[in-house]
């Protein structure tokens, strides 16, 4: 048994009680040969998510260092964060080492960071670009986990180093997310080497690939299409491994076709039954002050934003709750907009007020941000309990934004009679994915952009449509028919005297 799974990580794997699946074993057995053999070989290996990368790498490294107890290597593991990221793989290895019969109480931790059995040792480092790494030397092996989340200047700085006298294995382990990632990087360069020896260093495998071996898991994932759409750029990415670009159009032709459908659809009115189960108010608050905002600020001196911004917009939404049971949220189409222009925000809290009573919301959805706390502040005292602030900064704008497309990919937002202002206001709209763990979305019509009439284009009706994602936090319950029970009598056909007697006769 000692000698089996001395040579074989698939064994180990199996005395821990984990029956690696086929896609799994050809990673291992790849990197051992590289290892065993002083190969110096650089892997990519790209799983979706939630799919057993990181249980294969910790199974890898308890192995390693199982295998290497008697003659001595190190392993340096890299993780994007320190917590969780760090500490989550360092809680996995220690479950492998405990697991296995050969390694069980013969191992130990050493200064937080590493873990020692025999004269082997894995050391866990974290990739943050503020974190101080320490000297380091990488033998055996140098993994790199989550590299779409690694800085590539970090990388080349503090880790790359590392092999440099030892020729070390390199495994850079991730899902697909940008192109400028050091994931896609490694990605392209093995892809390269590969073609030229024949030797595979590039893994890749989609949701299709894990679903035939775990049909739970192609449930979890068609839930999830279920709910953002195929082609939402984390179900993109996330699931089905496609490298997607860091910056491009926001709203593509085919999101532009879901919210502003080509057949024709009669104009809503307030006897419509298009708001049947409710309407909801997504009110974008700008005034002539708003360039002085901080908020301008930040978004002027991110490329990003229209600051200046002189109308203040409202989005009128009828809410659909039918979709509910298929899509798992309600649909939101347009029914009205309005927008004012350099209007004192007291005479348009009396033109909102008003067009409150008319539909009566249920909700009114308000950017309470600098100058539209006032209006807020309004709002809020004629309609207690029904207004929903929003306090834009950069994280909630991406996390809207991210939301705002899931809502649009499953076909839930709709405006069937859209001017020619809200076309050209999404269709000019781009969006950022920033480098990092935090996937933060930045988008918005850039500063500056102007229409065929020489205009500037702005986003106030965007930035109102995208307040839907606060109503679609909500929890939103499709309306049931009351249905009746005919009533009857339990003592309906029993003689009350025979049940008195058969008490009697039962004492006796």
């Amino acid at each position: 048994m000692r000698q089996t799974i001395r040579r074989d990580p698939i064994g180990w794997a199996s005395t821990c009680g984990i029956n690696l699946r086929p896609y799994q074993r050809g990673v291992i057995l790849a990197i051992r040969e590289s290892v065993l053999h002083h190969l110096g070989l650089t892997f990519v290996v790209i799983f979706p998510r939630q799919s057993g990368k990181n249980e294969l790498q910790a199974h890898l490294f308890a192995w390693l260092l199982f295998r290497y107890a008697h003659v001595g290597g190190k392993i340096v593991s890299v993780s994007p964060t320190f917590k969780p990221q760090t500490t989550n793989n360092m809680d996995r290895v220690c479950r492998s080492l405990d697991a296995c019969l050969g390694s069980r109480g013969r191992w130990h931790s050493s200064k937080g960071y590493m873990y020692l059995l025999g004269k082997a040792c894995v050391q866990f480092f974290s990739g943050d670009t503020q974190a101080k790494v320490v000297g380091a030397t990488a033998d055996l092996l140098l993994s790199v986990d989550e590299a779409q989340e690694v800085d590539p200047a970090k990388f080349d700085k503090d880790f790359d180093p590392m092999t440099a006298s030892t020729n070390a294995t390199r495994v850079f382990w991730g899902t697909a997310w940008t192109s400028g990632t050091l994931l896609e990087r490694q990605r392209r360069i093995a892809l390269q080497a590969q073609q030229k020896d024949g030797i595979q260093r590039v893994f890749f495998f989609t949701a299709d690939d894990v679903r035939r071996l775990v049909p739970a898991y192609g449930q979890h994932v068609d839930r999830v299409i279920a709910e953002r759409g195929r082609n939402h750029p984390l179900v993109r990415t996330q699931y089905f491994c496609e490298t997607i670009d860091s910056q491009s159009g926001m709203f593509t032709p085919t999101r532009l076709t879901l919210i502003f459908p080509s057949k024709s659809t009669p104009s809503p009115n307030r006897s419509s039954d298009l708001g049947r189960d409710g309407v909801g108010f997504l009110l974008d608050v700008a005034g002539m002050d708003e360039s002085n905002t901080g908020l301008a600020a930040s978004l002027l001196s991110e490329g990003l934003g229209n600051p200046g911004r002189d109308s203040t917009t409202l989005t009128i939404v009828g809410i659909d709750l039918s979709t509910l049971p298929t899509l798992t949220r309600p649909t939101y189409r347009v029914l009205a907009r309005h927008s004012w222009t350099g209007q004192n925000h007291l005479a348009v809290f009396g033109t909102i007020k008003n067009l409150a009573e008319q539909w009566s919301p249920q909700y009114i959805v308000i950017d309470a941000t600098g100058v539209g706390e006032g209006l807020w502040a309004m709002l809020d005292h004629a309609f207690p309990t029904r207004v929903i602030p929003v306090k834009f900064t950069s994280q909630e704008k991406s996390e809207i934004g991210w939301r705002f497309l899931s809502i649009i990919e499953t076909g839930c937002f709709i405006d069937p009679a859209p001017t020619e202002e809200v076309r050209l206001q999404y269709s000019r709209c781009i969006s950022e994915i920033l480098p990092g763990p935090a996937k933060h979305l930045r988008w918005g019509v850039p500063d500056g952009s102007r229409g065929p009439d020489g205009e500037l284009i702005h986003d106030d009706y965007i930035l109102a449509d995208s307040l839907t994602a606060f109503l679609d936090r909500l929890e939103w319950y499709a309306h049931t028919g009351i249905s009746t029970a005919e009533g009857f009598d339990p003592f309906e056909g029993l003689d009350p005297f025979d049940s008195l007697n058969r008490h009697r006769d039962s004492r006796f």
